[in-house]
């Protein structure tokens, strides 16, 4: 991530703190988080504070257009230039399959896919008037998940939003490859997170995987960051399945 200017939608926690962290270490100038808790936003910022790098946060619910793209012009104005966008905030509900309600149709597919949407839009609008480096005015990296190419009955919302965004990707990559800005997606399998060893799923992640353990956070942020960083210079419209064969099991 060596001198880019990186934004991570969802960044306050989890896996999108952790890409925070990991690009300030990769190198990157400056580091932008949107969040929809402004707090856990600005105590992700904290390695990039301490090297004394620019930073900013931002609030927002991003299943609310006008809310995004204002919450992306705070980060323009106080970073200028945004070359990475990274799309991760996402919900991933579980209930079974004849069972899911209007109101979780609507969470999943108004953060998952719309937010998802709209902090593109943001970012190609921005993307499209600033000078290229190295032929590639912008990158964006949508998290997606292996949910989308299996069967999933006891989440199938969830994996349902995640093949939307998988389309969403390719669309936004063919409509801007002309703009030089990249657009990719990565689909991890289950990651063994903090929440999810609380909730006890590490065995679950475990027996689904033909490794025999589910993903490290850190394995599945180095992609992420590879193809949002300076070294991706042609790859766009592509999906990037991370899944320790999870998705051939």
């Amino acid at each position: 991530m060596k001198d880019l200017s990186v934004l991570i939608v969802g960044g306050g926690a989890g896996l999108g703190a952790l890409l925070a962290r990991m690009a300030v270490e990769a190198g990157a100038a400056k580091i932008g988080i949107i969040d929809i808790n402004q707090e856990a936003a600005e105590s992700a910022l904290e390695p990039a504070k301490a090297k004394g790098l620019p930073t900013a946060a931002a609030a927002c619910d991003i299943q609310v257009g006008p809310q995004c793209h204002a919450a992306f012009d705070a980060i323009v104005a106080k970073l200028g230039r945004v070359d990475t966008l990274i799309n991760c905030a996402a919900i991933y509900p579980r209930r079974p399959l004849l069972e899911i309600t209007d109101a979780e149709w609507d969470a999943s597919n108004g953060i998952n896919i719309k937010g998802t949407y709209h902090m593109m839009v943001a970012a190609v609008r921005h993307m499209q008037a600033q000078e290229p480096k190295a032929h590639v005015r912008g990158r964006i990296v949508n998290l997606t998940s292996v949910d989308a190419f299996k069967a999933h009955p006891q989440n199938a919302h969830y994996a349902a939003t995640k093949a939307a965004v998988v389309s969403l990707t390719r669309s936004f990559a063919h409509h801007v490859a002309k703009d030089g800005i990249l657009v990719n997606s990565v689909a991890p399998a289950g990651m063994a997170t903090e929440k999810a060893k609380a909730l006890g799923f590490l065995e679950e992640l475990a027996k689904a995987s033909p490794l025999g353990r589910g993903a490290e956070p850190t394995e599945i942020a180095e992609w992420v960051l590879m193809t949002g960083g300076p070294k991706n210079t042609y790859m766009t419209g592509e999906n990037v399945i991370v899944s320790g064969g999870y998705i051939y099991a």
